[in-house]
């Protein structure tokens, strides 16, 4: 069974134009320091039982469009393919919150329709993701299902979020030449008790607004969120 660590019954935000649920897996092979999600990140085993979820799903499905998966990062768990199936057997759509780091499975998943909408997380420059996932940063599989996105069918968006303590303006430029065309938003750091790191930084509203004026300069579909 999928191991979940965390469920919020409604959210009109974090699935674009659609009424969701967003079920967190536990677990993640990263361990970036800003992460908001420490307390699913350390931990390997679920407090929820799927069987409840499941069900709570089937209840409301003439109520929610769609789930949003979401973590820790999902595709660490073996069994992610099956517990969508479920889903999806329901009736709803999925929208997966991702790293990147397994492109295989990512693949599996748009073949197969099990999938709606994807977030993928840009962490940074992809020269430079050492210094924050801190562990293997698999920069191969990040470009890989990076092409993958770009080249399928489904919705897609990439987006990162951003602080003083690791971003620079070029790391983004480096960022939108990747994804230049498809959606990508700036996300600021908010901190939090939750955050693995410390004395992190976010950037002003004057900073981003200068972020995204010189970015859109250059690219398109670039935004920042909550600005």
């Amino acid at each position: 069974m999928i191991q979940i660590g965390g469920f919020q019954k409604v959210t009109l935000l974090d699935y674009p134009d659609q009424v969701a649920c967003i079920i967190f897996t536990v677990g993640c092979n990263y361990r970036c320091p800003f992460c908001q999600n420490s307390e699913l990140v350390l931990h390997n085993e679920g407090i929820y039982d799927e069987k409840e979820i499941l069900d709570y799903l089937e209840q409301r499905k003439n109520v929610l469009d769609g789930v949003v998966i979401s973590g820790g990062e999902p595709t660490v768990q073996k069994d992610l393919k099956e517990f969508i199936k479920k889903i999806k057997k329901i009736g709803l759509l999925v929208k997966l919150d991702t790293n990147g780091t397994n492109p295989d499975l990512l693949a599996d998943l748009i073949k197969n329709k099990l999938i709606d909408y994807v977030a993928m997380d840009i962490k940074t420059d992809l020269d430079k993701y050492k210094e924050i996932t801190i562990i293997n940063p698999q920069v191969d599989k990040i470009k890989k299902s990076i092409k993958l996105l770009q080249e399928s069918k489904i919705d897609h968006e990439f987006r990162t979020t951003i602080m003083k303590n690791y971003h620079s303006l070029m790391d983004l430029v480096k960022i939108c030449q990747l994804v230049d065309g498809d959606k990508y938003y700036l996300q600021n750091f908010k901190d939090s008790e939750y955050v693995l790191g410390s004395d992190l930084k976010p950037f002003s509203v004057h900073e981003l607004e200068f972020i995204q004026e010189e970015l859109q300069r250059q690219f398109t579909n670039v935004s920042v969120r909550d600005l």
